[in-house]
């Protein structure tokens, strides 16, 4: 099983009446949560590990994991408000406004027994590296997952509105990507991280630092993966954008269904990958990023829905 674990919100997505009015859409996100949806509708045996709210919103949002083939055992429900997310498309990449004062997501504490031999791989980052006090269970969780000797996933997914401290916060990725088997970024993330330095380079680095592969997404320029030893660009799949919400997050849940269908999410596996692994995962991962692009919200697709190849 490949957990995802994070925050669970509701996003409220720009929308119209039908008088033509301004309004807002709210659907079930979350960076980690979407992960985890777009994993389960894929197919592959997937959950969620959070906190999520005992209110109507957190109804909906157990009862779309569910849906989507999400094992629910390690999230907890607590008596705590959702936590809120207004979307804007006014600029180049989304921005988002975070109502989360005493969130459930914010205070979630990692359980004794996870992750358990049924958990395969653990994937963590956003904001639940951020956000007081469950950051440090998040920290946590991804040493034990280490330990453990599970496949960890990383996407850091940078939100600089949300980040008190940029230095403090790029050494601690720094510190994490370090022990990380897979970790993906946006050029955006990068233009945060590491402003001087070229994607390949950036990436390097963090191969010699650990990592066995990093994936970084150029939005409508495609995806490259750098692995320790092959290299693989495909270029994005063509589609009617409605919105980019969550496409990073589906993109990553093709990536780990990709691997996972390959079965290289081993991490005896993961660092001899060749070009044709990489090309395989990558392409998956692309297609479901187009088909999420072409929705509103985050709403990966499920396997069924996915072209030929």
């Amino acid at each position: 099983m490949i957990v995802s674990c994070g925050e669970a919100l509701i996003d409220f997505i720009p929308a119209r009446t039908e008088e033509g009015a301004a309004a807002y859409l709210p659907r079930p996100g979350g960076s980690l949560y979407n992960v985890a949806v777009a994993l389960g509708r894929l197919g592959v045996p997937a959950g969620f590990a959070g906190g999520i709210s005992t209110d109507f919103f957190g109804d909906r949002l157990v009862a779309n994991l569910r849906e989507s083939g999400v094992c629910t055992d390690y999230l907890a429900r607590l008596d705590r408000p959702s936590t809120l997310a207004f979307a804007s498309f006014d600029a180049a990449e989304p921005a988002y406004a975070f109502y989360d004062a005493e969130a459930a997501d914010r205070h979630w504490q990692l359980p004794e027994a996870f992750p358990g031999a049924e958990v395969a791989a653990v994937h963590c980052g956003s904001l639940a590296l951020v956000r007081e006090p469950a950051r440090a269970a998040f920290e946590e969780l991804l040493a034990r997952a280490q330990a453990r000797g599970k496949v960890v996933s990383l996407d850091p997914n940078i939100r600089p509105e949300q980040i008190g401290d940029p230095p403090e916060h790029r050494a601690r990725l720094r510190r994490l990507a370090g022990f990380s088997d897979i970790v993906k970024l946006s050029l955006a993330d990068l233009a945060w991280l590491a402003p001087a330095s070229a994607p390949a380079d950036y990436a390097q680095s963090l191969l010699q630092a650990g990592a066995s592969l990093v994936v970084v997404t150029a939005g409508g320029g495609g995806a490259t993966a750098y692995g320790r030893t092959a290299k693989v660009t495909c270029p994005a799949e063509p589609v009617q954008v409605a919105d980019t919400v969550g496409a990073g997050d589906a993109f990553l849940g093709g990536l780990l269904a990709g691997l996972w269908d390959g079965g290289h999410l081993d991490r005896a596996v993961l660092p001899s990958l060749g070009e044709a692994a990489l090309r395989e995962a990558l392409l998956l991962a692309l297609r479901v990023a187009a088909l999420t692009c072409g929705r509103i919200g985050a709403e990966p697709p499920w396997r069924r829905e996915l072209p030929v190849a």
